[in-house]
């Protein structure tokens, strides 16, 4: 391609409402345009970089023998209520009606629709196992798009899924995934890290994201440098500390005290007759899937909602409102407990739930659903009837490792991949199984794993840039070598024009700026861009040398100018 024609519309100034690097240079370069709040335009040389990412993938998967599907994006909305999932999804999918009010929607993913195809196609152990996957576009409405590509409303997804006849067969695909996931993410030389995480609305047994350290990520990472334990905050889990001494076991009786305008854990600490935040209970209410759940939680530590979420399957969870809570316990906020909560003396709540910190614990301080009173020398085992104990807590810095005992540390983190094993949840609810060896129907074992392409090239420039520009790994650049021809003399032009045609020969993507203009702005716009390799045609021509500049570290060298096509050719392992 010649740059005099080349459609890459640079900016000189960086953009007012850029939100993050990404964003701010992927504009600049020419790359991208915003249409809309979270909907964007790929120029000429984003489409060239979202090629060459699929390019990328789509080797990875063929080689672990992934078939290649295309899917609607439109999907009827009854597959959705099938699978349970309409309500999940709530607003962020994208609802409409055909023209004959039939209800339709926007896939956000495509588990239902692969499943479904599982469910007309697939009868037989013999046919299995299969991995399919496509490229396509999802749709979802966010309610904050946010850091240009890496939050948007319609983007390009890779997703792949895998059908198997047992958890031991989903368990060799789920590990081909995983190990074609770190191949694609090491050819870009992105430092990622694998973390456990929460599987969401995604449901399942296990899930497993990939993450790249990053100011622009929007999720809250976990690790321990010391024995490499990583997880998703929402997944995260941390050893159980006292914050102190533990006190000596006292069998004292439970005991009522008054409390006059004392409604947070902060007050408590501070009021005479109170106690430390680490000895008291924090009791919220939550209505779960219609039901009212009550979670008891120590007073120094957070409620990690994720973790609720997973613990109840649920598909709508949200904090109980004030009448609601009343009318279960009798109280408001502020001096609730769960003393003598039971099912049968308050038929509104179906479970009390606690916190592991909670377990064996005595000598605490509790509300006594009474406004202005709470109680003293709490039992859980002897005072409380709690259904179940899980792991609710929000893990802060500092927290000990379970693995090691080692601090761990708490860093943002960008999602550029997540794989599932969905287990049965989707093939049971479409109907999907086959005949086994004995003629026995058996549920597929499923799992789904995606990538999404435009958000792996943001997280790429967010991990690859300088305060020249982006700095494109070799693979996916747009073009992988710029030709700079400084100066009209017809032996420059003309040994421009030579390699050029050399390089293409061979198969390189190779620029050449024949545009008129002063080097400096030839040179500072293909740092903009990002281009690996940048060959300078001028005034050395005359002693036989040409400057080959390394995009990555701006390294500079000179080659012999008639050889200068193989030493690129050996440079990029052609």
């Amino acid at each position: 391609m010649r740059w005099s024609k080349l459609f890459a519309p640079t900016l000189k100034e960086d953009p007012a409402n850029a939100e993050s690097l990404s964003h701010r240079l992927l504009l600049r370069g020419g790359y991208i345009r915003p249409l809309g709040s979270g909907i964007y335009s790929l120029l000429p040389l984003a489409q060239r970089v979202r090629n060459k990412v699929i390019d990328l993938i789509r080797f990875h998967l063929d080689n672990i023998g992934a078939q290649e599907f295309v899917l609607p994006a439109l999907h009827p909305q009854e597959i959705w209520e099938q699978s349970g999932r309409l309500s999940a999804m709530g607003e962020i999918m994208f609802r409409l009606k055909d023209r004959k009010g039939a209800p339709y929607v926007l896939g956000t993913t495509h588990e239902e629709i692969f499943t479904g195809i599982a469910v007309n196609e697939l009868n037989s152990y013999k046919q299995l196992p299969q991995m399919w996957y496509q490229f396509q576009t999802k749709f979802r409405d966010e309610p904050r798009p946010r850091g240009g590509l890496l939050r948007v409303r319609e983007f390009t997804m890779k997703d792949s899924y895998s059908f198997d006849l047992d958890q031991e067969g989903l368990d060799k695909s789920f590990e081909l995934h995983r190990q074609a996931y770190c191949k694609i993410f090491a050819a870009l030389h992105l430092p990622y890290l694998m973390v456990e995480a929460s599987s969401g609305s995604m449901g399942g047994s296990q899930s497993v994201e990939f993450m790249l350290v990053s100011k622009s990520g929007e999720d809250t990472l976990v690790t321990c440098a010391a024995c490499g334990y990583g997880a998703n905050s929402e997944k995260a889990c941390a050893a159980i500390s006292y914050g102190g001494s533990m006190p000596s076991r006292i069998d004292a009786e439970v005991e009522k005290f008054p409390t006059p305008e004392i409604k947070t854990i902060k007050q408590l600490e501070e009021f005479a007759g109170g106690a430390p935040a680490q000895d008291q209970i924090k009791t919220l209410v939550y209505a779960v899937d219609g039901l009212i759940k009550v979670v008891l939680m120590r007073g120094d530590h957070e409620l990690n909602l994720a973790k609720l979420t997973d613990l109840f399957g649920a598909t709508a969870i949200r904090p109980c409102q004030d009448e609601e809570i009343v009318a279960a316990l009798g109280a408001h906020p502020g001096s609730l407990g769960a003393v003598g909560v039971t099912s049968e003396n308050h038929h509104l709540v179906s479970e009390i739930v606690a916190d592991e910190s909670l377990r064996g614990r005595f000598a605490m301080v509790t509300g006594a659903n009474q406004d202005g009173y709470h109680y003293r020398n709490v039992d859980m085992e002897r005072d409380i009837k709690v259904d179940r104990f899980a792991d609710l807590r929000a893990v802060v810095d500092g927290d000990a490792c379970l693995s090691c005992g080692q601090s761990l540390a708490l860093s943002k983190g960008l999602e550029i991949g997540h794989i599932f094993k969905l287990g049965v949840r989707y093939s049971e609810s479409l109907g999907a199984s086959v005949l086994d060896s004995v003629g026995q129907k058996r549920a597929i074992f499923m799992g789904s794993y995606g990538i999404g392409v435009e958000r792996l090239m943001a997280a790429c420039v967010e991990a690859f840039s300088d305060e020249k520009g982006i700095v494109w790994p070799v693979p996916i650049a747009p073009y992988t070598v710029v030709i700079t021809v400084i100066g009209d003399d017809t032996e420059i032009v003309e040994k421009a024009e030579s390699l050029y045609y050399q390089l293409q020969e061979h198969g390189v993507d190779v620029l050449l700026d024949d545009r008129e203009g002063s080097p400096g702005v030839k040179f500072a716009e293909s740092e903009l861009l990002g281009i690996p390799y940048r060959v300078t045609v001028g005034k050395k021509l005359k002693t036989g040398l040409l400057e080959l500049t390394t995009r990555a570290g701006r390294k500079q060298e000179e080659i012999p100018a008639e050889d200068a096509h193989l030493v690129l050719l050996k440079r990029l392992g052609h």
